[in-house]
């Protein structure tokens, strides 16, 4: 379970979250959605310990990240899917961070036949497509078979066939009893994927409900979305 308690950060005079707390919970998708620049990656990097909040805590199973011990077996995460070494081939990355994490090479082999990418997984990462890198980036997540992951726009650089994917591993992982939290901008893959939603707007919690609540108060969750934040803090 992730546990957001009264998180704040400050960069000089910018407040990028502002006082927000939420929970997510294990056994179901849950989406972070927000406007373009309303926080959702500095969240992100907070729980993960990334940056040091200014006041609140972020928590995971009870812990800040940085007292996890073997922080890959407990948190599968995805950021920045392009953040890794060109030069390497898909395979090697994934293997560099098994052996580092006292992984099985066996469990590479395994997370790259769960993304598909065992064509490409011997070509260097610098030649991958867009929604190639972003399958490499969710297999490195689901290296430790952890039972908690975040993901930052999985989605994004994802072809129909991919997105069709992605969906379907989201649920399969949360039905497995996992904490699933993606954050996304594409509402109608998320009406589609995601059972609970947590809104935020300037960094500030706007919603904390169920898809079918929010859509249904506007007839679809991109409708209820552009209001909710239409009418987010200023």
């Amino acid at each position: 379970m992730i546990d957001i308690r009264h998180l704040t950060k400050r960069y000089g005079r910018t407040l990028a979250v502002d006082d927000l707390s939420f929970t997510v919970k294990p056994g179901h998708v849950t989406a972070f959605l927000g406007p373009n620049g309303a926080g959702k990656s500095t969240t992100m990097r907070l729980m993960l310990g990334l940056d040091w909040p200014t006041h609140g805590e972020a928590l995971i199973d009870g812990e800040r990240y940085e007292r996890l011990r073997h922080p890959l077996h407990r948190v599968g995460a995805m950021l920045e899917a392009r953040s890794m070494h060109g030069g390497r081939t898909g395979y090697h990355h994934l293997l560099w961070m098994a052996q580092s994490n006292r992984l099985p090479k066996a469990r590479v082999n395994r997370v790259v036949e769960m993304v598909g990418l065992q064509d490409a997984a011997h070509r260097r990462v610098s030649g991958y497509s867009l929604g190639m890198t972003q399958r490499l980036g969710i297999a490195a997540a689901l290296l430790g078979d952890p039972p908690v992951l975040l993901l930052d726009e999985p989605v994004n650089g994802l072809d129909p066939e991919g997105i069709v994917w992605i969906r379907h591993l989201l649920k399969d992982l949360a039905a497995e009893g996992r904490t699933v939290f993606v954050s996304s901008h594409f509402m109608a893959e998320t009406a589609l994927t995601a059972q609970h939603l947590i809104v935020i707007g300037r960094g500030r919690l706007l919603a904390d409900t169920t898809v079918a609540e929010l859509a249904g108060q506007a007839g679809s969750l991109e409708e209820a979305f552009i209001r909710l934040t239409a009418g987010g803090p200023r």
